[in-house]
């Protein structure tokens, strides 16, 4: 005889068997609810009814008897096996649980696929919908997507099959992936992904897409995660209806944004259109990746004409040219697909140190300065000459000339790298270079990034036109953004070094550096030779006739400046600590950033700008 006991305290719902039925193990006897819940109770051996001792409706206690059977002849004479509680399962005609189904379908819904038409059209414009952008930016089968199933909050106007079809994601895709898992594996690689989609009421910042966004911020602060931003859209949504909201003022999106920074990468890209909240989240990034059909604004064309500023095309406002020349815009690019990869590229920097990499020619940087001390060379050379191949990544190329700034590596190790560029106002530091260089330091040091300086100065521009564009306060930005580097930072002056421009690119003062180093080509001065030889020898030259006399002294005295403040002279006095072949810079540098250390932070800073 065989036992049957309640596994639980509850309430019979149901018997499945009657006296003198025969079972299978495994067949259904009973259903019992507890707390709302239905238990099925199945048999643990074949056996036979022979009495059922409780009727349906009735309570038992855990252990109480349920029936009494009589052993079956299939029945397996070993121990006996405990009842066990299973839940049943509906399944359609194909297999699947009709639950499971629903959920496919719905997730169908927010596919590509399911609007073709809205596809097609992006299409033709010759751009990628953010799902395609997502691919090709995250390993493959890396995204874990939240809030797919979110529609936007417009039920009271919208049917639930239009917000479905229409409406997919509330027009935002937002997850967690992979990127370059491959080069730093799968711990380094992790990122947050936030992709408007502007094949859905045009990447409109919607009340349900906000508090996606609210809930990947969140868990990028958390877990220090980089964020990736596709920005196109334009802007807030006045058609959700669904909330009791008057203005939407209140979102928390835009300060949980900007409290990302200096914590974590921000990654900002925009293609086609990118206008007013969307375009401040863009603006709120470390760097900004942009195509040459984008049009980014702190207004479409809508707000401008509300405001009664007039009408105006969206590719009249804010185009790539316009933005990339005042510096909104770090890399322009011809497309998505260069936006991704460039993408990709500067996260690699923040994602840890290479094993391989391949060294560019050194002996070419023995000729990069011309001997004529007088003529111009391009300083990007020196670039590509002491980065790792194929590592360097330029920023902010439109904007501030004076200065370049780029991303690179040096025997696999990521570096932030600065160089005054001679071809413009012959390296002289302005306004705009300052700014430039200035931010890059403040960005290399919030993510542990080394500094590189590649000095040829004549100092901080000077004159009248100058001085409008607030000089004093936009060059002095460079000395506090130095002051306040936690971070190693090494200079090497390729020529010129003069003056507080020279000092600026040195960290503050040539002893500011972990170390400052010169080519053969360095010359120094407290400010340019030839205004030093004109102000401190004016009387001199005075008393000379006007003409070849005058000509021929003034030049003698420039030549006995220029011999007193060459390299080697500097290194002499210990106001640089070396003079070095240009061929051996990279060597140099990598020996002094394997003993580079990162510092205490120096606190807060208050910008002079």
């Amino acid at each position: 005889m065989t036992e049957l006991r309640s596994p639980v305290q509850a309430s019979i719902v149901q018997w499945l068997v009657a006296p003198g039925d025969t079972v299978q193990a495994g067949d259904l006897l009973l259903v019992l609810e507890a707390m709302k819940m239905e238990h099925e109770v199945r048999a643990p051996a074949p056996l036979r009814v022979r009495e059922l001792l409780f009727g349906a409706g009735e309570a038992v206690n855990e252990g109480d008897l349920l029936l009494i059977s009589e052993q079956s002849r299939e029945e397996n004479r070993g121990p006996q096996a405990d009842s066990t509680l299973t839940t049943a399962a509906t399944t359609d005609a194909s297999g699947a649980r009709a639950d499971l189904q629903r959920v496919r379908e719905r997730h169908a819904l927010t596919l590509d696929a399911a609007r073709p038409e809205a596809i097609a059209r992006r299409h033709a414009r010759g751009q990628r919908t953010a799902r395609e952008n997502i691919a090709d930016l995250c390993d493959a089968g890396s995204f874990s997507e939240y809030g797919a199933l979110a529609v936007a909050a417009q039920r009271s106007r919208r049917s639930e099959d239009d917000l479905q079809r229409n409406t997919p994601a509330d027009g935002m895709v937002t997850g967690i992936a992979g990127i370059n898992g491959a080069l730093f594996g799968p711990d380094k690689s992790r990122a947050v992904v936030l992709a408007y989609d502007a094949t859905v009421l045009a990447g409109t910042q919607g009340m349900r897409n906000h508090q996606k966004t609210d809930r990947l911020l969140g868990i990028a602060a958390q877990n220090r995660l980089p964020v990736v931003l596709f920005a196109e859209g334009g802007g807030g949504r006045p058609g959700d209806t669904d909330m009791p909201v008057v203005a939407g003022l209140h979102v928390t999106t835009f300060a949980s944004f900007a409290r990302l920074n200096g914590q974590v990468p921000l990654v900002g890209i925009a293609a086609g259109r990118c206008f007013a909240g969307n375009a401040a989240l863009l603006g709120c990034c470390d760097v900004v990746i942009a195509t040459r059909d984008s049009n980014i604004g702190m207004g479409g064309p809508a707000m401008v004409e509300g405001g009664g500023l007039g009408l105006f095309t969206p590719e009249q406002i804010g185009p790539s040219a316009v933005q990339h020349g005042n510096g909104v815009i770090d890399i322009l690019v011809d497309d998505e697909e260069q936006a991704v990869a460039a993408a990709k590229h500067y996260l690699s920097f923040f994602q840890g140190r290479v094993q391989d990499f391949t060294a560019p020619p050194d002996q070419a940087l023995r000729d990069l300065v011309p001997e004529n001390r007088l003529r111009v060379y391009d300083s990007r050379a020196a670039l590509t000459g002491i980065a790792d191949a194929g590592s360097l990544l330029e920023l902010r190329s439109g904007f501030g000339k004076g200065i370049h700034t780029a991303l690179a590596r040096i025997e696999g190790l990521p570096v932030g790298l600065l160089a005054n560029n001679p071809l413009h106002l012959g390296g002289a530091i302005d306004a705009d270079a300052a700014d430039k260089a200035s931010r890059f330091m403040q960005l290399c040091n919030a993510h542990g990034l080394p500094l590189v300086s590649l000095v040829d100065t004549p100092g901080f521009m000077v004159g009248p036109a100058a001085e409008e564009q607030a000089q004093v306060r936009h060059v002095s930005r460079m000395f506090i953004a130095a002051a306040h580097l936690r971070v190693p930072f090494f200079s090497v002056v390729l020529r010129k070094g003069y003056g507080l421009g020279a000092m600026a690119m040195c960290a503050g003062g040539f002893h500011a550096t972990d170390a400052t180093v010169a080519w053969p080509s360095g010359e120094f001065g407290a400010m340019g030779l030839e205004g030093a030889v004109r102000l401190g020898y004016r009387k001199e030259l005075e008393a000379q006739p006007e003409g070849s006399q005058r000509e021929a002294l003034y030049q003698q005295l420039v030549d006995t400046q220029y011999a007193a403040g060459q390299a080697v002279n500097m290194a002499a006095t210990l106001e640089i600590d070396a003079v070095i072949d240009p061929a051996h810079t990279r060597a140099w540098l990598a020996r002094g950033l394997a003993s580079g250390r990162l510092r205490e932070s120096a606190g807060p800073a208050i910008d002079t700008w």
